[in-house]
């Protein structure tokens, strides 16, 4: 079988350090085309990876023999650049947040329909094996009726890993759109859908800025989220903490689930009997030393491709963890409860 051509728009930091490499360890595909618009970085890549150097997405997509593209770009970019690439036949992987509005994701979701490709969005904290394990564990009633929760993803900002460091456009308004909340705050929105297995319907939330010099975006979120069977949680998403926190706690009536909380157990449920029960079931991503060395994210969109089935993180899906998002900044707007789409 004739291996999957793909080409990468946008050759920053989420490139480096996941697209790149778990395109190249898929033995079911070859990199053929990358693109940046800035030429120096578009042409160290391409020398790397074997592949051919574009300057202009547009060009890629019409000369570049390709079947599939990831785009990780800025996030204003994600649904014009998307759509592009779905008009020009080509499957598509996005980096989250999928677009910057529901009309945007809408229109993304429409022509990978109208032209018969996949559209997929990558989050990947669905794939962390705690949390998948939580999912099935929740879903066999090991916590009996789910009460509540807390969420979190903290760290000290994107200046420590994007490619631009403190000039990065994460920090401009008009390019990400969001800060900590389209960053950080969509992954957890999009694990507690699939771990729960419920939508939010309403938001409460206080989105706040001012940890970052030289920045216009949110920095420090405080969301309260209730489902549409009635548990409540709290969201979390930072770029004002010291040492990262990537954790959630499940309350439960029969016991409380912790994720990624303790340094030594990625899962630990805690009953009301007093038992403990502990698992070891590997680390989180990361890009630190010693963090997992793949997301499974390009691995789940190439299976999702060569077998002609529904991408594990769809465009609906997508467009469902970014309404809740858009509600948590209507509702730090407006300072009222905001009903999610």
């Amino acid at each position: 079988m004739s291996k999957l051509k793909v080409g990468i728009i946008g050759c920053g930091s989420i490139s480096k350090f996941r697209h790149f490499p778990e395109y190249v360890a898929n033995e079911n595909v070859e990199i053929v085309a990358v693109c940046d618009i800035i030429e120096k970085r578009a042409e160290a890549a391409a020398e790397k990876l074997g592949a051919e150097a574009y300057t202009d997405y547009e060009k890629m997509l019409s000369e570049a023999d390709i079947d599939a593209v990831s785009v990780c770009t800025p996030n204003y970019l994600h649904a014009p650049m998307s759509i592009a690439a779905l008009n020009a036949g080509k499957h598509v992987l996005c980096e989250k947040p999928m677009a910057t509005s529901e009309e945007e994701a809408q229109a993304m979701i429409d022509a990978a329909k109208k032209n018969g490709k996949k559209l997929m969005i990558g989050h990947n904290q669905r794939f962390v094996p705690s949390h998948s394990k939580a999912k099935q564990l929740l879903a066999n009633g090991k916590l009996g009726k789910i009460f509540g929760f807390r969420t979190a993803f903290g760290h000290p900002g994107p200046e420590g890993w994007s490619i631009d460091g403190k000039d990065s456009w994460f920090f401009r308004k008009e390019e990400a759109f969001i800060g900590a909340m389209g960053d950080l705050g969509v992954h957890k929105t999009d694990l507690m859908r699939y771990i729960l297995g419920e939508e939010f319907v309403e938001v409460g939330a206080f989105v706040e800025s001012g940890a970052k010099e030289n920045s216009n975006v949110d920095d420090n979120a405080i969301c309260l989220l209730k489902s549409e069977s009635g548990i409540i949680g709290t969201l979390a998403a930072s770029w004002a903490y010291v040492k990262e926190d990537n954790s959630t706690i499940i309350y439960g009536e029969k016991a409380v689930m912790r994720l990624e909380d303790d340094p030594e157990h990625s899962l630990i449920i805690q009953y009301n009997n007093g038992e403990v029960e502990k698992f070891d079931l590997g680390k989180i991503q990361s890009n630190e030393e010693g963090g997992q060395s793949s997301s499974h994210v390009i691995d789940y969109f190439v299976e999702s491709i060569l077998n002609d089935t529904e991408p594990a993180v769809s465009g609906e899906e997508g467009m469902k963890s970014l309404n809740v998002v858009l509600a948590a900044l209507e509702s730090s707007k407006t300072k009222q409860i905001v009903s999610v789409p």
